[in-house]
């Protein structure tokens, strides 16, 4: 698996290798309730790209009005409305990811539940993201490649075979006392 840092601090893997689909490692903006919170979006870019916008979505669970809790589908004019061949990967990242988090539209969402907490207690929604981040979010060093993931099944594959093997010998040992014993 390909990992790159094409886009300023935001780290970058490609997925089966294309350059049309890849993961990147977002980090939520300072000085929000987001703050801390490291999340990995899918991106996908359709065959017209530039022309037509990229499709990008949360892998990790986020609480955002302009945001789907379950598919992770983001609401963002720009994006899905207003895109235009000016724009870039890193104007995502960059820039409108984070306004759309510092600044939600509850008017339009996509998880009613966070509009209305937004609407009706702006304390409670903050302490609920930050509940989020903690929950699912809160490993800066998420890994954003299918590689990554499954070197580590791998290692817990290979730390579980160890723990056998040292279980066996302490067997071992027991039918060695026993058959000196005899």
């Amino acid at each position: 698996m390909l990992q790159l840092s094409l886009m300023g601090d935001h780290d970058v893997s490609l997925i089966n290798d294309k350059l049309q689909e890849f993961r990147v490692k977002f980090k939520g903006p300072k000085d929000t309730p987001f703050e801390g919170g490291t999340w990995k979006i899918h991106v996908e870019l359709p065959d017209q790209y530039p022309y037509k916008s990229p499709s990008i979505g949360f892998e990790n669970k986020i609480y955002h009005p302009n945001i789907d809790e379950t598919s992770g589908s983001v609401c963002l004019d720009v994006i899905n409305q207003t895109w235009s061949p000016m724009f870039d990967i890193s104007n995502i990242f960059d820039t409108f990811l984070p306004q759309l988090l510092t600044y939600p539209n509850p008017s339009d969402p996509l998880n009613g539940d966070a509009a209305s907490l937004m609407n009706l207690d702006k304390t409670a929604y903050e302490n609920k993201i930050r509940e989020y981040v903690k929950k699912y979010a809160n490993d800066p060093n998420v890994k954003i490649s299918d590689e990554d993931e499954a070197d580590e099944d791998a290692d817990d594959d290979e730390d579980e075979e160890l723990s056998d093997v040292s279980s066996m010998d302490e067997d071992d040992d027991e039918d060695e006392d026993a058959m000196e014993d005899d």
